[in-house]
């Protein structure tokens, strides 16, 4: 027994000492691998230029349509009656439950055609169909 716990250590000391072993710093790139381009300071001040000279002309492109309008406004500031309020997705209406006939007060579910109770509530309101458990909410209409 004292045997194989003594060489199980020196097994798990020589794994240990094996995964401690420096990697070269000095590694070297791939021979097939070509160079990596980079952008000159030359290259850099042309694009920087070129978007410097477009921005120029969409600003007076900008001024000259407000002027020829007649627009008295400084070209920073819109008036407020050019704001829109951003546009919410409508979210999708429930179903209606379907009236059972003969009953007052119970309702078909839209979801599996069992009948609810819906005595006292009422007409239009969203309900929550009991026949499901909360975690899938299904909810339908009072109709």
């Amino acid at each position: 027994m004292k045997s194989h716990t003594l060489s199980g250590i020196a097994a798990l000391g020589c794994a240990m000492l094996a995964s401690c072993y420096p990697y070269p710093e000095n590694r070297e790139a791939p021979a097939n691998k070509p160079p990596e381009k980079t952008v000159t300071s030359n290259d850099q001040q042309k694009v920087q230029a070129e978007r410097d000279r477009m921005k120029a002309e969409t600003e007076k492109k900008k001024t000259d349509t407000e002027t020829a309008v007649g627009n008295t406004t400084p070209p920073d500031k819109t008036p407020a009656t050019d704001v829109k309020p951003p546009v919410e997705p409508k979210k999708s209406d429930y179903a209606f439950a379907n009236p059972v006939p003969g009953k007052e007060g119970f309702v078909f579910s839209p979801y599996n055609n069992k009948m609810v109770d819906v005595r006292d509530i009422p007409s239009g309101t969203l309900v929550q169909d009991p026949t499901y458990p909360a975690s899938e909410k299904k909810y339908f209409r009072v109709p």
